[in-house]
């Protein structure tokens, strides 16, 4: 079987993905203020694998000169991280913090001094305590906290920074803390959960508005979504339906404002029907209608396949969106078994299709995508991780990105989930994605065989496979 060249467009993002809380460390130190993942742990930490709190992450804040070193080194031309709101305003109001300026600053500065383009997300799942304590995303004076926050960052940073992201994944909160009870607050109650997506999307909007009034120049904003095609069991209208309703819930609630300016009749409806609608306030629409995105970043992991539910739902069981399908468990199907998660190549392709087809085909990037494996280190030889699992992975995305490309998709870039190993919320350092292995105990960066891999193609800006 003859090779194909897989070459993608020039100015290509390669690179990879963090987060604030799960790489800086440093949690309880240089003016940084508390979030709920630091009061969570506090208050329960037998809820953490092995206890391992945050923190016990991977010192990026005093290692990011060695790890920008290391992203050069190996083939990153851009780079995503997250501010920490608590970090920069501790109480999340108020008084900025000068030493995270100067920290966030030195980052920024270092990642452009290496030729490497920083990709900057304002919230990447952690509320500063103070403001969950009145209510968090509940709470509409909350939004306006957050825009103040999101101004500042602007304003400081705005000058180098061009790549702007509002929320990673922000429907996980929703699902995690609201609804399925495995992030903080660990309410189950699905008005509520309904009414934090909501104000989500106006703290977003209103976020793009602000940008947009600083007019940071040549800069673009956008939202990071964790998009998870929703395949029915099969071609009948029940199953149909089913997976048309996983697509509202877990996809179209946040994808449709961000990027057309307005709510999919067919989930109004529905959470009409059943009395869920979410408080609103005059001018909502407008400002929704008005702040659509200029980017978008695309999270993928896994597909959702669904079928018609066998049962009815316990009607004193409290309202949840799998009232409306069941997961379909499809045989043949191929897993992570350390992460629960089906391997489907194919639904990175199907998600650029749906963008190109139905969202404008809006500029859009691989903002994460990666695997997870627990106990990495059986896999070492002469020192380094033979991570060839990772790089099938990669390279079979990549082949359908490319796939994708070829067919006219607006897609700009791949990064993977993560840099280096890093904690994982809840599940610590379980699992590990990095191109570089992170030994806990010394806090040394070793590069995985995957690196050498991404090194390769990202100079020569593909691959043959």
């Amino acid at each position: 079987m003859t090779e194909q060249n897989y070459q993608f467009p020039d100015g290509f993002w390669w690179g990879s993905a963090t987060s604030a809380t799960q790489i800086e460390g440093a949690a309880n130190q240089y003016g940084k203020g508390q979030n709920i993942w630091d009061h969570w742990y506090n208050v329960q930490p037998e809820r953490f694998y092995n206890q391992v709190g945050p923190e016990h992450t991977s010192d990026f804040y005093h290692r990011y000169k060695e790890d920008i070193a290391l992203m050069k080194e190996f083939g990153h031309n851009s780079f995503r991280l997250s501010i920490s709101w608590s970090r920069l305003i501790p109480d999340g109001i108020g008084n900025v913090n000068e030493e995270a300026v100067s920290f966030y600053n030195n980052v920024i500065d270092e990642l452009i001094a290496n030729d490497i383009e920083p990709f900057v997300n304002l919230f990447h799942f952690d509320m500063p305590l103070p403001m969950q304590e009145i209510g968090g995303w509940e709470n509409r004076e909350v939004i306006k906290m957050y825009q103040q926050y999101a101004k500042k960052a602007f304003e400081l940073f705005g000058d180098r920074v061009k790549r702007w992201f509002t929320f990673n994944e922000p429907i996980v909160p929703v699902e995690g803390g609201y609804l399925y009870n495995f992030h903080y607050p660990n309410v189950v109650d699905a008005k509520r959960a309904i009414q934090v997506a909501y104000h989500t999307i106006i703290a977003h909007a209103t976020a793009v508005q602000t940008f947009r009034e600083l007019n940071v120049t040549n800069g673009k904003i956008g939202i990071i979504l964790n998009l998870t095609p929703s395949y029915p069991r099969s071609e009948h209208k029940a199953d149909q339906k089913a997976a048309h309703i996983a697509d509202l819930f877990f996809n179209r609630s946040f994808l449709d404002p961000a990027v057309l300016g307005e709510y999919p009749e067919d989930l109004i409806n529905l959470l009409k029907e059943h009395d869920h609608l979410p408080q609103t306030e005059d001018g909502d629409a407008v400002l929704i209608k008005e702040n659509t995105i200029d980017i978008l970043g695309v999270n993928y992991y896994q597909p959702r396949r669904v079928e018609a539910k066998e049962y009815l739902p316990n009607p004193y069981s409290p309202f949840m969106p799998d009232w409306f399908f069941d997961s379909y468990e499809m045989p043949g199907r191929r897993m992570n078994e350390y992460r629960g998660w089906e391997i489907y190549e194919k639904g990175i392709y199907d998600i650029m299709i749906n963008l190109k087809e139905n969202y404008h085909n809006i500029e859009s990037f691989i903002s994460e995508n990666g695997m997870g494996v627990q106990g990495e280190e059986r896999f070492l030889e002469n020192g380094q991780i033979q991570d060839d699992y990772r790089i099938t992975f990669i390279q079979d995305h990549l082949k359908w990105l490319h796939q994708a490309i070829t067919e006219g998709c607006n897609a700009k870039g791949y990064h993977l989930w993560t840099t280096m190993d890093n904690w994982s919320w809840s599940n610590a350092y379980k699992n590990r994605y990095g191109f570089f292995s992170v030994n806990i105990d010394t806090m040394e960066r070793t590069p995985k065989k995957s690196a050498y891999w991404f090194k390769q193609i990202s100079e020569q800006n593909g691959f043959q496979a």
